[in-house]
């Protein structure tokens, strides 16, 4: 299965990452994944045998490798980071 990172980047400045493998196999299924946790407000995650539940109120952003080719309508594409 194919690798996936994410880095949650918290409010107060530390960051946590996560390597973990591919968790749906269609681009459909992950856009549908990805609409139930922006709609759940809150992380799920089982590492090492532990469930973390984080909510967005305690994060500043997300970084989730490698993008997916099919996002949702407001996605921006093509973007470039700046400082």
């Amino acid at each position: 299965m194919a690798k996936r990172e994410m880095t949650i980047h918290y409010m107060d400045g530390s960051k946590m990452k996560l390597d973990f493998p591919q968790q749906v196999d269609t681009e459909g299924a992950r856009v549908i994944k990805l609409k139930e946790a922006l709609a759940a407000r809150h992380v799920l995650v089982e590492a090492d045998g532990v469930l973390l539940i984080i909510p967005f109120e305690n994060i500043k952003y997300i970084q989730l490798y490698p993008a997916t080719g099919k996002l949702p309508e407001n996605a921006i594409r093509a973007a470039s980071f700046t400082a």
